[in-house]
């Protein structure tokens, strides 16, 4: 088992509790730790030790360093540099821009639950009140969720003209959304191109929203309609909203 976690879950004990379970792990170490190389690999990682003076005996360790840049639509350059903490220690079998690979699609991963849950969902609650009933709605929001993307990227096909952030989910969602209520598409014939109808405005009922701007991480635009006290009038009839407000949330990059 390989166990992928960000930099909340880098504890010492944690990480020692995971190697001794038999457990593999790549973790995203904090700013704070820095391990001293006690060995430099060929492939740009090094081995280290960690647990110092809180465990009984130091984990042996081995870190990747990474730095991750990003040019977003106005040309802004940002710099991050990443740590990552793991017991696979081979760098032959597992070298280390796989690893990083393989953590970039942890993230993205994160990134799919916080769209559903923060974007699809708006602060709503599942409303079944019975397993089956659960089953069936988080997998029709998963299949929601997979139909909007699989439209987005039929919708860059042969579209090199399109701007990147002009199919955000946020603007998918906001299409599809409108789509449905005007009632477009829905008999043979009347096929609707999702970039072409939110361009026009003529797919959505009301007025248009503004195109999303580029992103490098996953951010909620507003509080969920539960938060701001109002009813949204896109909510299906039978969701039960939260009666607690609560601010919109941002997960660890």
């Amino acid at each position: 088992m390989l166990l992928l976690a960000d930099a909340a879950f880098d504890g010492n004990e944690f990480l020692d509790a995971a190697h001794r379970s038999g457990a593999r792990f790549l973790v995203r170490s904090g700013a704070r730790r820095v391990p001293t190389p006690a060995e430099h690999l060929g492939d740009g990682s090094y081995l280290a030790r960690i647990g110092y003076r809180v465990l009984r005996g130091l984990l042996p360790v081995r870190v990747i360093e990474a730095a991750l840049t990003v040019t977003l639509a106005d040309g802004t350059v940002r710099t991050e540099q990443w740590r990552l903490i793991t017991n696979l220690m081979d760098p032959v079998r597992y070298p280390a821009a796989e690893l990083v690979d393989l953590y970039h699609r942890r993230w993205q991963a994160e990134t799919t639950y916080f769209s559903i849950t923060a974007t699809m969902l708006d602060g709503r609650v599942l409303r079944s009140r019975s397993t089956d009933g659960l089953d069936l709605e988080v997998y029709a929001m998963l299949t929601a969720y997979q139909a909007l993307i699989r439209a987005g990227n039929d919708a860059l096909t042969g579209r090199s003209e399109v701007p990147m952030e002009r199919i955000g989910f946020t603007v998918l969602l906001a299409a599809a959304t409108g789509t449905v209520t005007a009632g477009h598409g829905i008999f043979p014939g009347t096929l609707i191109d999702l970039v072409a109808a939110r361009s026009s405005g003529t797919a959505r009922a009301g007025p248009r929203t503004p195109a999303a701007g580029w992103r490098s991480a996953a951010t909620s635009a507003a509080a969920p309609a539960a938060a701001r006290g109002c009813a949204s009038s896109t909510s299906p009839r039978g969701w039960t909203r939260p009666t607690r407000s609560r601010a919109p949330s941002t997960p660890p990059a």
